[in-house]
């Protein structure tokens, strides 16, 4: 089956992305899907509601008491759902004039533009967005005995550890009190990532998005309870396209020698651009019977028309892509089938109808008494 050409004019038409937000995932899985991709959405993480915790409440209660002497503003949605869940407590005229009193860094622009939203003014703020940033700039001036707020990120992990800067002014001698904004937990249904971890592990998606480190964590803590996580670890180092938002979602993926990109805006719309851009020249081209092919998780394009494969046909493909070039025998390319079986003619049934789906009988070559092979042209091998 081929899509008509105005479709392929869609720069991620073929393309399947997995989009993991919990928040404002709408706006990023529209802006998707109105470039050609399908999307498989599977929310990582859910919030809890600020006003119902009790930690974020107590910690509110003991800084308005005790005013510290200086505050770390990490992120713009925590620092305004802070100021949100005092309003709810009716405590927030107290709170405001606490952080008055106090000197305030705010980790990049979207943390200082909710500071100043609260009608409060930073000291200063790094356009990097860099906890790193932070952090020296308050060593390099001196931390000892002084109280510290820090608000966190969400949950800790192993993989995005949280505390770091915490633990770090705790050891140069400060008084940290960590202020858990908002809290991350898994979603109370995790089927969806459930499933998205196995496509990502199987090579049914071509790219994953990520908006906030603690949802790459919480992926990681589910396929590590699947017992899935170094196969998950492989799928992103090697045959999937990781996006994030910004370098700090990023973080416990670069930590696991994982490729992640990432705009140089750190917002959605450019999130959205950049897997636009960048997908498109990541999917794996082959030069074959004489047609230049470009694979995709579900369909391939030849010579610049989008071909969409059957199960079948796409499990063949995949497994003579493995080796390009090298022959496949037919008991092997009967084990990639969907359902198995002991039947190698139903092998000869999928690539007759892979090579009708390519429109290009070429490009597999029948090795007689051996198998199949992709039939790669000699200036491309």
């Amino acid at each position: 089956m081929a899509s008509s050409r105005s479709e392929v004019a869609d720069p991620l038409a073929g393309f399947t992305v997995g989009v993991t937000a919990a928040r404002r995932a709408e706006e990023l899985i529209t802006l998707l899907e109105r470039r050609g991709a399908a999307v498989v959405h599977a929310p990582a993480i859910r919030i809890v509601p600020l006003v119902d915790d009790v930690e974020l409440r107590r910690v509110t209660t003991h800084l308005i008491e005790q005013p510290p002497d200086l505050v770390v503003v990490t992120t713009g949605i925590g620092f305004r759902g802070w100021i949100e869940a005092a309003h709810g407590w009716d405590v927030s005229d107290e709170l405001s004039a606490a952080l008055e009193s106090t000197r305030i860094l705010a980790r990049g622009p979207k943390a200082r533009g909710a500071v100043r939203q609260a009608g409060l003014c930073e000291e200063w703020s790094p356009e990097s967005e860099s906890s790193v940033e932070v952090l020296e700039r308050l060593l390099s001036e001196g931390v000892d005995q002084l109280r510290i707020a820090v608000q966190l990120h969400g949950a800790a992990s192993e993989w995005e550890p949280d505390t770091d800067i915490c633990d770090a002014l705790t050891r140069a001698g400060a008084y940290v009190v960590k202020v858990p904004v908002y809290r991350w937990e898994p979603p109370e249904d995790s089927r969806r990532v459930d499933a998205l971890i196995a496509a990502l592990i199987s090579a049914d998606v071509d790219a994953v998005s990520f908006t906030s480190a603690p949802a790459v964590a919480a992926m990681l803590e589910r396929a590590k309870a699947l017992g899935a996580l170094e196969c998950l670890i492989n799928a992103l180092r090697n045959h999937v396209a990781v996006f994030c938002v910004g370098p700090v979602t990023a973080t416990p993926l670069t930590r696991l020698g994982i490729d992640a990109r990432y705009p140089q805006r750190y917002r959605l719309g450019a999130l959205a651009r950049l897997i636009t851009d960048e997908l498109p020249c990541l999917a794996r081209k082959y030069s074959a019977g004489g047609h230049d092919i470009s694979v995709r998780s579900a369909s391939v394009e030849v010579d610049g028309e989008l071909k969409v494969l059957p199960p079948a046909a796409m499990a063949l493909l995949r497994r003579l892509l493995v080796a390009p070039g090298l022959v496949v025998s037919r008991e092997e390319l009967l084990a990639e089938l969907p359902g198995g079986g002991d039947d190698t003619h139903a092998v000869e049934t999928a690539m007759a109808r892979l090579r009708s789906a390519l429109a290009a009988p070429r490009v597999v070559q029948t090795v007689v008494k051996r198998g199949y092979r992709l039939a790669l042209d000699p200036a491309a091998t």
